[in-house]
């Protein structure tokens, strides 16, 4: 997997689970939602994510999106 697919499978995974969490626990965890949207928003638009910086430095592959 290349660092693309990883840094969406994790904002995925995240909104899946914080959208859970808030049913189940307290309606402030989609405040983590939110910011995990915003976050994939910036990056489309800017190329800068901080998951991509920490996966590169892993020696992960780089994708188009964060080369």
């Amino acid at each position: 997997m290349n660092v693309d697919r990883i840094v969406l499978a994790v904002a995925g995974l995240f909104v899946v689970l914080s959208s859970t969490l808030a049913y189940y626990h307290h309606i402030y965890w989609l405040f983590f939602t939110a910011f995990v949207g915003l976050n994939l928003l910036q990056s489309a638009f800017t190329g800068w994510c901080p998951l991509a910086i920490i996966l590169k430095k892993l020696g992960r592959p780089s994708g188009q999106a964060f080369s």
